[in-house]
Protein backbone atom coordinates (compact mmCIF):
# COMPACT_ATOMS: atom_id res chain seq x y z
CA UNK A 1 0.00 0.00 0.00
CA UNK A 2 1.30 3.23 -0.72
CA UNK A 3 2.13 5.28 1.97
CA UNK A 4 1.32 9.39 2.07
CA UNK A 5 4.21 11.08 1.63
CA UNK A 6 2.84 14.36 3.53
CA UNK A 7 3.37 13.72 7.13
CA UNK A 8 7.05 12.95 5.92
CA UNK A 9 7.27 16.50 4.26
CA UNK A 10 5.43 18.23 7.29
CA UNK A 11 8.14 16.98 9.82
CA UNK A 12 11.14 17.69 7.20
CA UNK A 13 9.50 21.13 6.68
CA UNK A 14 9.35 21.76 10.42
CA UNK A 15 13.28 20.47 10.96
CA UNK A 16 14.50 22.25 8.16
CA UNK A 17 12.61 25.66 9.80
CA UNK A 18 14.43 24.96 12.63
CA UNK A 19 17.82 24.43 11.19
CA UNK A 20 17.51 27.90 9.15
CA UNK A 21 16.51 29.65 12.51
CA UNK A 22 19.53 28.23 14.25
CA UNK A 23 21.90 29.12 11.70
CA UNK A 24 20.72 32.50 11.05
CA UNK A 25 20.94 32.84 14.56
CA UNK A 26 24.74 31.35 14.56
CA UNK A 27 23.89 28.50 17.11
CA UNK A 28 24.07 25.83 14.54
CA UNK A 29 27.14 25.08 12.53
CA UNK A 30 27.26 23.76 9.09
CA UNK A 31 29.72 20.41 9.51
CA UNK A 32 30.09 16.54 9.57
CA UNK A 33 28.06 16.53 12.92
CA UNK A 34 24.74 18.01 11.26
CA UNK A 35 25.29 16.38 7.90
CA UNK A 36 25.03 12.56 10.16
CA UNK A 37 22.22 13.30 11.63
CA UNK A 38 20.90 14.40 9.02
CA UNK A 39 21.77 11.04 7.02
CA UNK A 40 20.41 9.08 10.06
CA UNK A 41 16.86 11.41 10.09
CA UNK A 42 16.71 9.92 6.39
CA UNK A 43 17.52 6.44 7.77
CA UNK A 44 14.60 6.70 10.16
CA UNK A 45 12.30 8.78 7.62
CA UNK A 46 12.59 5.90 5.31
CA UNK A 47 12.00 3.04 8.15
CA UNK A 48 8.79 4.91 9.64
CA UNK A 49 7.48 4.80 6.14
CA UNK A 50 7.41 1.13 5.55
CA UNK A 51 6.71 0.28 9.60
CA UNK A 52 4.47 3.28 10.88
CA UNK A 53 0.58 4.98 10.48
CA UNK A 54 1.55 8.46 8.92
CA UNK A 55 0.72 10.14 12.53
CA UNK A 56 3.00 7.89 14.47
CA UNK A 57 5.39 8.28 11.41
CA UNK A 58 5.22 12.31 11.66
CA UNK A 59 5.18 12.46 15.58
CA UNK A 60 8.61 9.76 15.27
CA UNK A 61 10.45 11.63 13.06
CA UNK A 62 9.76 15.53 14.22
CA UNK A 63 10.22 14.46 17.55
CA UNK A 64 13.48 12.81 16.81
CA UNK A 65 14.47 16.42 14.49
CA UNK A 66 13.79 18.29 17.12
CA UNK A 67 15.85 16.37 19.73
CA UNK A 68 18.92 16.26 17.23
CA UNK A 69 18.70 19.56 16.18
CA UNK A 70 18.81 20.80 20.39
CA UNK A 71 21.91 18.62 20.87
CA UNK A 72 23.43 19.87 18.00
CA UNK A 73 23.08 23.70 19.45
CA UNK A 74 26.01 25.50 20.55
CA UNK A 75 25.53 25.81 24.69
CA UNK A 76 23.94 29.63 25.33
CA UNK A 77 27.37 31.42 26.74
CA UNK A 78 27.44 34.34 29.04
CA UNK A 79 29.27 37.35 28.31
CA UNK A 80 32.60 37.97 29.43
CA UNK A 81 32.02 41.38 30.73
CA UNK A 82 35.07 42.10 33.47
CA UNK A 83 34.52 37.96 35.03
CA UNK A 84 37.44 37.84 36.69
CA UNK A 85 39.03 33.85 37.39
CA UNK A 86 41.46 32.27 39.48
CA UNK A 87 43.56 29.42 37.89
CA UNK A 88 46.25 27.10 39.80
CA UNK A 89 48.90 25.45 37.86
CA UNK A 90 49.71 27.91 35.04
CA UNK A 91 53.52 27.41 34.60
CA UNK A 92 52.74 24.51 32.04
CA UNK A 93 50.48 22.70 30.33
CA UNK A 94 46.63 23.19 30.79
CA UNK A 95 46.90 26.04 33.10
CA UNK A 96 49.19 28.14 30.98
CA UNK A 97 47.30 27.58 28.02
CA UNK A 98 44.14 28.35 29.81
CA UNK A 99 45.12 31.35 31.16
CA UNK A 100 46.63 32.58 28.04
CA UNK A 101 42.61 31.60 25.86
CA UNK A 102 40.86 33.31 28.75
CA UNK A 103 43.22 36.33 28.92
CA UNK A 104 42.58 36.91 25.09
CA UNK A 105 38.89 36.75 25.94
CA UNK A 106 38.59 39.30 27.84
CA UNK A 107 38.76 37.50 31.72
CA UNK A 108 40.43 39.49 34.56
CA UNK A 109 43.12 36.57 35.05
CA UNK A 110 44.71 35.71 37.94
CA UNK A 111 47.50 33.33 37.08
CA UNK A 112 49.57 31.12 40.10
CA UNK A 113 52.59 29.97 39.03
CA UNK A 114 54.87 27.66 41.17
CA UNK A 115 58.25 30.38 40.25
CA UNK A 116 56.98 33.82 39.13
CA UNK A 117 60.64 33.58 37.11
CA UNK A 118 59.66 30.00 35.88
CA UNK A 119 59.37 29.77 32.11
CA UNK A 120 56.04 29.54 31.73
CA UNK A 121 55.11 32.68 34.05
CA UNK A 122 57.92 34.55 31.58
CA UNK A 123 56.06 33.63 28.60
CA UNK A 124 53.03 34.40 30.03
CA UNK A 125 54.14 38.15 31.34
CA UNK A 126 55.08 38.49 27.68
CA UNK A 127 52.27 37.57 25.65
CA UNK A 128 49.58 38.41 28.21
CA UNK A 129 47.57 41.41 28.68
CA UNK A 130 47.95 44.29 31.98
CA UNK A 131 44.55 42.53 33.11
CA UNK A 132 46.95 38.96 34.17
CA UNK A 133 48.45 38.97 37.16
CA UNK A 134 50.93 35.99 38.44
CA UNK A 135 50.83 35.16 41.80
CA UNK A 136 53.66 32.78 43.29
CA UNK A 137 51.80 29.55 45.15
CA UNK A 138 52.99 26.45 46.48
CA UNK A 139 49.56 24.34 47.29
CA UNK A 140 51.08 22.49 50.05
CA UNK A 141 51.74 25.74 51.82
CA UNK A 142 49.25 27.10 54.11
CA UNK A 143 51.09 30.88 53.94
CA UNK A 144 51.13 30.48 50.31
CA UNK A 145 47.63 29.81 50.05
CA UNK A 146 46.68 32.47 52.66
CA UNK A 147 48.63 35.02 50.43
CA UNK A 148 46.87 34.16 47.69
CA UNK A 149 43.67 33.85 49.34
CA UNK A 150 43.79 37.93 50.95
CA UNK A 151 45.72 38.78 47.35
CA UNK A 152 42.09 37.45 45.32
CA UNK A 153 39.74 39.20 48.17
CA UNK A 154 41.42 42.48 47.94
CA UNK A 155 41.50 42.69 43.68
CA UNK A 156 38.42 41.37 42.87
CA UNK A 157 36.07 43.70 44.98
CA UNK A 158 34.74 45.49 41.67
CA UNK A 159 34.15 42.93 39.50
CA UNK A 160 33.58 39.79 41.89
CA UNK A 161 35.33 36.55 41.77
CA UNK A 162 33.61 34.36 38.87
CA UNK A 163 35.51 31.30 38.67
CA UNK A 164 38.07 29.45 40.19
CA UNK A 165 39.77 26.74 37.94
CA UNK A 166 41.45 23.98 39.87
CA UNK A 167 44.57 22.93 37.59
CA UNK A 168 47.62 22.11 39.51
CA UNK A 169 48.00 18.41 40.50
CA UNK A 170 51.45 16.54 41.55
CA UNK A 171 52.66 13.22 40.75
CA UNK A 172 56.43 12.01 40.78
CA UNK A 173 55.85 7.88 40.98
CA UNK A 174 54.81 5.39 38.62
CA UNK A 175 55.01 2.33 40.69
CA UNK A 176 52.62 -0.39 42.26
CA UNK A 177 50.95 0.41 45.12
CA UNK A 178 53.14 -1.93 47.37
CA UNK A 179 56.44 -0.09 45.83
CA UNK A 180 55.36 3.63 46.35
CA UNK A 181 56.40 4.56 49.38
CA UNK A 182 53.53 6.23 51.99
CA UNK A 183 54.89 9.70 51.49
CA UNK A 184 54.23 9.77 47.58
CA UNK A 185 50.55 9.27 48.83
CA UNK A 186 50.88 11.52 51.08
CA UNK A 187 52.09 14.19 48.63
CA UNK A 188 49.51 13.45 45.89
CA UNK A 189 47.13 14.39 48.69
CA UNK A 190 48.78 17.33 49.86
CA UNK A 191 48.37 18.73 46.38
CA UNK A 192 45.91 17.13 45.18
CA UNK A 193 43.19 17.06 47.70
CA UNK A 194 43.85 18.84 50.34
CA UNK A 195 45.62 22.11 48.74
CA UNK A 196 42.33 22.17 46.84
CA UNK A 197 40.04 21.67 49.77
CA UNK A 198 41.93 24.94 51.75
CA UNK A 199 42.14 26.88 48.33
CA UNK A 200 38.11 26.07 47.33
CA UNK A 201 37.00 27.16 50.60
CA UNK A 202 38.76 29.97 50.97
CA UNK A 203 37.23 31.34 48.10
CA UNK A 204 33.46 30.09 48.58
CA UNK A 205 32.55 33.66 49.95
CA UNK A 206 33.38 35.57 46.74
CA UNK A 207 31.81 32.42 44.90
CA UNK A 208 29.06 32.48 46.96
CA UNK A 209 28.87 35.90 46.24
CA UNK A 210 28.99 35.76 42.37
CA UNK A 211 26.73 32.74 41.81
CA UNK A 212 30.38 31.52 40.30
CA UNK A 213 31.67 28.25 39.28
CA UNK A 214 34.14 26.16 40.55
CA UNK A 215 35.87 23.88 37.29
CA UNK A 216 39.05 21.21 38.31
CA UNK A 217 40.85 18.82 36.53
CA UNK A 218 40.48 15.65 37.68
CA UNK A 219 42.08 12.65 35.88
CA UNK A 220 40.18 8.78 34.52
CA UNK A 221 43.37 7.34 37.24
CA UNK A 222 40.82 8.47 39.43
CA UNK A 223 37.56 6.69 38.11
CA UNK A 224 39.47 3.08 37.59
CA UNK A 225 42.68 1.62 38.55
CA UNK A 226 44.92 2.92 36.09
CA UNK A 227 48.83 0.24 36.83
CA UNK A 228 51.22 2.42 38.96
CA UNK A 229 49.14 4.78 39.61
CA UNK A 230 47.73 4.20 42.66
CA UNK A 231 49.18 7.35 44.78
CA UNK A 232 47.80 10.11 42.09
CA UNK A 233 44.52 8.26 41.30
CA UNK A 234 43.66 7.93 45.10
CA UNK A 235 43.98 11.42 45.29
CA UNK A 236 42.30 12.74 42.26
CA UNK A 237 39.64 10.02 43.72
CA UNK A 238 39.27 11.88 47.10
CA UNK A 239 39.76 15.67 45.01
CA UNK A 240 36.20 14.36 42.61
CA UNK A 241 34.28 12.89 45.61
CA UNK A 242 34.77 16.44 47.12
CA UNK A 243 33.79 18.36 44.36
CA UNK A 244 30.44 16.11 43.61
CA UNK A 245 29.74 16.99 47.41
CA UNK A 246 30.63 20.52 46.66
CA UNK A 247 28.11 20.45 43.82
CA UNK A 248 24.70 19.14 46.04
CA UNK A 249 25.85 21.78 48.48
CA UNK A 250 26.14 24.76 46.82
CA UNK A 251 23.58 24.40 44.10
CA UNK A 252 21.21 26.51 46.37
CA UNK A 253 24.16 29.47 46.10
CA UNK A 254 23.76 29.12 42.44
CA UNK A 255 27.52 27.85 42.48
CA UNK A 256 28.16 25.61 39.34
CA UNK A 257 30.73 22.70 39.77
CA UNK A 258 32.43 21.08 36.90
CA UNK A 259 35.03 18.02 36.75
CA UNK A 260 36.90 18.06 33.66
CA UNK A 261 38.79 14.03 33.21
CA UNK A 262 40.80 14.68 30.09
CA UNK A 263 42.59 12.12 28.29
CA UNK A 264 46.56 11.75 27.65
CA UNK A 265 48.08 15.01 26.60
CA UNK A 266 51.44 16.18 26.05
CA UNK A 267 51.79 18.62 28.63
CA UNK A 268 55.25 19.63 29.96
CA UNK A 269 55.52 17.67 33.26
CA UNK A 270 53.95 14.37 31.56
CA UNK A 271 56.46 14.23 28.50
CA UNK A 272 59.61 15.27 30.57
CA UNK A 273 61.49 12.12 30.40
CA UNK A 274 64.40 13.38 32.59
CA UNK A 275 62.33 13.88 35.37
CA UNK A 276 60.94 10.22 35.44
CA UNK A 277 64.57 9.07 35.27
CA UNK A 278 65.15 10.82 38.44
CA UNK A 279 61.93 9.56 39.98
CA UNK A 280 62.92 6.31 39.08
CA UNK A 281 66.64 6.25 40.47
CA UNK A 282 64.97 7.38 43.33
CA UNK A 283 62.52 5.02 43.80
CA UNK A 284 65.28 1.97 43.38
CA UNK A 285 67.40 3.75 45.89
CA UNK A 286 64.81 3.86 49.11
CA UNK A 287 62.86 1.01 47.94
CA UNK A 288 63.54 -1.47 50.98
CA UNK A 289 65.55 -4.79 50.13
CA UNK A 290 62.93 -7.34 50.89
CA UNK A 291 60.69 -5.38 48.48
CA UNK A 292 63.84 -4.73 45.58
CA UNK A 293 64.40 -8.66 45.97
CA UNK A 294 60.58 -9.80 45.73
CA UNK A 295 60.35 -7.46 42.69
CA UNK A 296 63.64 -7.02 40.77
CA UNK A 297 65.67 -4.08 39.37
CA UNK A 298 64.14 -5.72 36.10
CA UNK A 299 60.71 -4.87 36.63
CA UNK A 300 60.79 -1.52 37.76
CA UNK A 301 62.73 -0.25 35.07
CA UNK A 302 59.83 -2.47 32.71
CA UNK A 303 57.36 -0.30 34.15
CA UNK A 304 59.02 2.73 33.43
CA UNK A 305 60.10 1.69 30.30
CA UNK A 306 56.26 0.92 29.60
CA UNK A 307 55.13 4.16 31.25
CA UNK A 308 57.44 6.52 28.55
CA UNK A 309 56.24 4.26 26.13
CA UNK A 310 52.43 5.06 26.35
CA UNK A 311 53.30 8.60 26.26
CA UNK A 312 53.71 8.78 22.04
CA UNK A 313 49.73 8.24 22.11
CA UNK A 314 49.78 11.60 24.34
CA UNK A 315 48.29 14.47 22.26
CA UNK A 316 50.02 17.51 21.28
CA UNK A 317 46.76 19.65 21.13
CA UNK A 318 45.83 20.54 24.80
CA UNK A 319 42.74 22.85 23.36
CA UNK A 320 39.99 20.13 23.81
CA UNK A 321 40.66 20.79 27.33
CA UNK A 322 41.18 24.58 27.36
CA UNK A 323 37.92 24.45 25.58
CA UNK A 324 36.20 22.60 27.72
CA UNK A 325 37.43 24.39 30.87
CA UNK A 326 36.18 27.89 28.82
CA UNK A 327 32.63 25.93 28.24
CA UNK A 328 32.65 25.28 32.34
CA UNK A 329 33.06 28.57 33.58
CA UNK A 330 30.54 30.41 30.57
CA UNK A 331 27.88 28.15 29.74
CA UNK A 332 24.53 29.23 31.16
CA UNK A 333 24.05 25.47 31.81
CA UNK A 334 27.69 23.80 31.53
CA UNK A 335 28.06 20.19 32.62
CA UNK A 336 28.98 17.82 35.69
CA UNK A 337 31.65 16.21 33.88
CA UNK A 338 33.56 16.82 30.65
CA UNK A 339 35.95 13.92 28.75
CA UNK A 340 38.06 16.09 26.47
CA UNK A 341 40.44 13.65 24.16
CA UNK A 342 40.38 10.75 21.96
CA UNK A 343 39.19 7.52 23.71
CA UNK A 344 37.94 8.53 26.68
CA UNK A 345 34.45 7.92 26.09
CA UNK A 346 35.65 3.98 25.29
CA UNK A 347 37.72 3.64 28.09
CA UNK A 348 34.53 4.56 30.58
CA UNK A 349 32.50 2.24 28.49
CA UNK A 350 34.81 -0.42 29.15
CA UNK A 351 35.68 0.09 32.67
CA UNK A 352 31.20 0.00 33.73
CA UNK A 353 30.04 -2.55 31.22
CA UNK A 354 32.42 -5.19 30.48
CA UNK A 355 33.61 -7.83 33.01
CA UNK A 356 36.67 -7.24 35.14
CA UNK A 357 39.29 -9.00 33.19
CA UNK A 358 38.51 -7.04 30.16
CA UNK A 359 38.94 -4.27 32.08
CA UNK A 360 42.57 -5.07 33.31
CA UNK A 361 43.58 -6.41 30.12
CA UNK A 362 42.91 -3.31 28.30
CA UNK A 363 44.30 -0.99 31.07
CA UNK A 364 47.46 -2.56 30.81
CA UNK A 365 47.38 -2.65 26.78
CA UNK A 366 46.64 0.88 26.68
CA UNK A 367 48.98 1.89 29.50
CA UNK A 368 51.25 -0.37 31.32
CA UNK A 369 51.28 -4.17 31.09
CA UNK A 370 53.25 -5.62 33.74
CA UNK A 371 55.74 -8.24 33.61
CA UNK A 372 56.53 -10.80 36.68
CA UNK A 373 58.05 -10.30 39.88
CA UNK A 374 61.48 -11.84 40.18
CA UNK A 375 59.91 -13.80 42.80
CA UNK A 376 57.42 -15.21 40.67
CA UNK A 377 59.34 -16.31 37.90
CA UNK A 378 59.86 -20.02 37.41
CA UNK A 379 62.94 -20.99 38.96
CA UNK A 380 63.43 -18.03 41.12
CA UNK A 381 64.00 -18.64 45.03
CA UNK A 382 61.13 -15.96 46.68
CA UNK A 383 60.47 -15.40 50.07
CA UNK A 384 56.28 -17.50 50.42
CA UNK A 385 57.61 -20.07 47.66
CA UNK A 386 57.81 -23.88 48.63
CA UNK A 387 60.11 -26.50 46.98
CA UNK A 388 58.90 -28.19 44.00
CA UNK A 389 57.10 -31.02 44.89
CA UNK A 390 56.52 -29.99 48.96
CA UNK A 391 53.18 -29.94 50.01
CA UNK A 392 52.44 -26.77 52.35
CA UNK A 393 50.91 -28.23 55.25
CA UNK A 394 48.62 -25.78 56.12
CA UNK A 395 46.65 -26.23 53.16
CA UNK A 396 44.41 -29.21 53.18
CA UNK A 397 44.99 -31.61 50.11
CA UNK A 398 42.49 -30.51 46.80
CA UNK A 399 43.06 -28.32 43.48
CA UNK A 400 45.06 -25.66 43.32
CA UNK A 401 43.91 -22.15 43.79
CA UNK A 402 43.62 -20.19 40.33
CA UNK A 403 46.16 -18.09 40.18
CA UNK A 404 44.87 -14.09 38.90
CA UNK A 405 47.73 -11.92 37.96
Amino acid sequence: MERWPWPSGGAWLLVAARALLQLLRADLRLGRPLLAALALLAALDWLCQRLLPPPAALAVLAATGWIALSRLARPLRLPVATRAVLITGCDSGFGKETAKKLDSMGFTVLATVLELNSPGALELRACCSPRLRLLQMDLTKPEDISRVLEFTKAHTTSTGLWGLVNNAGHNDIVADAELSPVAAFRSCMEVNFFGVLELTKGLLPLLRRSRGRIVTIGSPAGDMPYPCLAAYGTSKAAMALLMDTFSCELLPWGIKVSIIQPGCFKTESVTNVGQWEKCKQLLLANLPEELLQAYGEDYIEHLYRQFLHSLHLALPDLSPVVDAITDALLAAQPRRRYYPGQGVWLMYFIHYYLPEGLRRCFLQCFFIRHCLPRALKPGQPGPNRLEDGAQDPNLSPGPSPEMDW
